[in-house]
């Protein structure tokens, strides 16, 4: 079955899958934690992640 996401949450799902999968990954960046990252990408992450 197929579903509709927008492009961010394609990212932030990614990301999300990838951060769990491997502890060597890793996420940095301007505003990742602050204001849930640039264009809400990485909303909810630092909650989940740490």
């Amino acid at each position: 079955m197929s579903r509709i996401l927008t492009y961010r949450e394609a990212l932030r799902e990614g990301l999300d899958e990838e951060l769990a999968r491997d502890p060597n990954v890793v996420l940095m960046g301007e505003e990742v934690a602050q204001f849930n990252g640039a264009y809400k990408v990485t909303e909810g992450s630092i909650g989940k992640m740490g």
